[in-house]
């Protein structure tokens, strides 16, 4: 059974930084594109980055330039480096692990399995 832990989340002031991650365990991590969600209160689970199996990245528009996937397969966990942060980015986020194998995607639907979620919170 796959499992995903993510931690890092908080309180800051806006401009400030936070690092997320998310711990895997129960697949083979390294053969497996990873992606962060978000959602915020009244609105639609949203892509916010992915990391391929092999470490290419992808940005939604709203945080190109200010946050930073990556991996480390060692640990089997993701990151997100999240810097300049705004009072919209006050969300819960998911790391989430994609349907197939050597695969990534935007969609929410097409991830099987999600964490827990960690609730971040920029205050103005």
């Amino acid at each position: 059974q796959v499992q995903l832990v993510e931690s890092g989340g908080g309180l800051v002031q806006a401009g400030g930084s936070l690092r997320l991650s998310c711990a895997a365990s129960g697949r083979s991590f390294s053969i497996y594109g990873m992606g962060w969600f978000r959602q915020a209160p009244g609105k639609e689970r949203e892509f916010v980055a992915r990391i391929t199996w092999s470490g290419s990245t992808y940005y939604a528009d709203g945080v190109k330039g200010r946050f930073t996937i990556s991996r480390d397969n060692a640990k089997n966990t993701v990151y997100l480096q999240m810097n300049s942060l705004k009072p919209e980015d006050t969300a819960v986020y998911y790391c989430a692990v994609p349907i197939r194998k050597f695969y990534t995607s935007i969609y929410p639907a097409e991830y099987d399995v999600w964490g827990q979620g960690t609730q971040v919170t920029i205050s103005s």
